[in-house]
């Protein structure tokens, strides 16, 4: 990787090209259950912006730069009122949009507050997470047609988590299949779940040099890693990425919730982790439910009171008790590992330093379509985003191995409408 696409890559603030792209779509704000009505503003860092997540008493949320247009006081402290939020300083009030709609430090006869406008983003609330669009306000898209954003109350669940790993860093692990029978073991996923007479954890294990084959789509592109499985056929796994940083992991084969996550730069080292289970047509089980509490899947178990991982750095991501005598080997837990392996490659990580490997086409992939785009955007050609493009899923299946196209064999099924839902097979 040259210098250039190293920087351009990795920076995410306000004025270049890889931040200005990232404000050019809704993302991931903090989660709905952060905020209360009437309650504390919140201190939220996104793209490397201080800013202040709110509610008011009627529900609505608001998203401003932490400092007050008026002399800089943080918002932090401010009056969560109806209608907005009163710096605590002067008394200046700002409604959702921004609006300075009152001074009361001033001549009642002064028309100053109409002028003035704290920087607020817009805010759209969907199946417990906050989403916010922090670009220009005229080139504002539609939201997402993400499938865990649409189904019926009981059928998801959001969490985040905190990680100190450049964004792209930890987007990237979703996108590489091939450290699946290293990192996460072929004994764990041997374990895995089966379906029927399919032994995909056996397949899995059995094959550790998947093939990749990618199939571009107008909102990012599908990735299948294609592994032999039974005589006659091949086991695929067959996941999403879309722009910017949403991806959807194949789960195993069996009627079983959906995965994916948003990777959200809180600055450039690093990033909050939005983790998302969902299922197209039935609420989730208690027993699904209770696995995802005890940080299985695409969640992870985190320090109370904080979204910082339970197991982490300071503790070797592993229980004091786990058994092993090398590091790794304390590591049980899939998103503990994950985590791990992304975090010790940190947020300041050089990628000039990278040597590239044929299974990391998927990953190159990305990052060829990342800064292609933000190129685009540099040179006014801005991202077209449509709603639409974003419903798809992720897939896991056994097809023919003389099938003519897997792309073809699975589009009705990723399709993310409900009466497309199929099991993966």
């Amino acid at each position: 990787m040259k210098r250039e696409e190293q920087e351009l890559l990795a920076r995410t603030q306000a004025g270049t090209p890889m931040g200005d792209l990232l404000r050019r779509y809704w993302m991931p704000a903090v989660l709905s259950r952060e905020l209360e009505a009437g309650g504390e503003p919140l201190r939220v860092r996104l793209l490397s912006e201080d800013l202040i997540a709110f509610r008011s008493p009627d529900g609505t949320v608001g998203l401003f730069e932490e400092n007050c247009a008026h002399r800089g006081a943080s918002l932090h402290l401010a009056k969560n009122d109806a209608g907005g939020l009163r710096c605590w300083y002067h008394g200046w009030k700002y409604a959702h949009d921004g609006q300075c709609i009152d001074q009361p430090n001033e001549p009642p006869s002064s028309r100053a507050c109409e002028k003035i406008r704290q920087r607020a983003y817009p805010c759209i609330e969907r199946n417990g997470v906050v989403w916010s669009y922090m670009g220009p306000r005229e080139a504002m898209p539609p939201f997402p047609a993400l499938e865990w954003t649409a189904v019926p109350e009981g059928h998801y669940y959001a969490s985040k988590r905190f990680q100190e790993c450049n964004w792209l860093t930890g987007m990237e692990g979703d996108l590489d299949s091939s450290h699946l029978n290293f990192l996460h073991g072929t004994e764990t996923i041997k374990a895995s779940p089966s379906h029927g007479r399919f032994e995909s954890g056996v397949w899995m294990a059995a094959d550790a040099f998947p093939k990749f084959e990618i199939v571009a789509k107008p909102g990012g592109f599908i990735h299948g890693a294609r592994r032999n499985a039974d005589e006659g056929h091949h086991y695929w796994r067959i996941g999403t990425w879309l722009l910017p940083c949403f991806t959807m992991i194949p789960g195993f084969p069996g009627d079983l919730p959906m995965g994916g996550h948003a990777w959200v730069p809180r600055d450039d080292e690093t990033t909050w982790c939005f983790a998302f289970s969902w299922h197209p047509q039935r609420p989730l089980k208690e027993s699904e439910l209770k696995q995802i509490g005890t940080g299985w899947g695409m969640h992870s178990l985190l320090t109370p009171g904080s979204f910082v991982p339970a197991h982490n750095k300071s503790n070797g991501y592993a229980p004091p008790d786990a058994p092993g005598v090398q590091n790794w080997e304390r590591i049980k837990i899939f998103q503990d590992q994950d985590v791990a392996i992304t975090e010790s490659i940190g947020g300041a990580f050089d990628r000039t330093n990278e040597n590239l490997g044929s299974t990391d086409i998927v990953v190159i992939t990305a990052r060829r379509r990342l800064m292609a785009e933000a190129r685009a955007l540099a040179d006014g050609k801005p991202p077209k985003v449509s709603a639409e493009d974003y419903r798809v899923r992720p897939i896991s299946c056994r097809l023919p191995s003389d099938a003519p196209s897997w792309a073809d064999a699975v589009a009705e099924a990723m399709a993310a409408r409900p009466d497309t839902y199929r099991p993966s097979i």
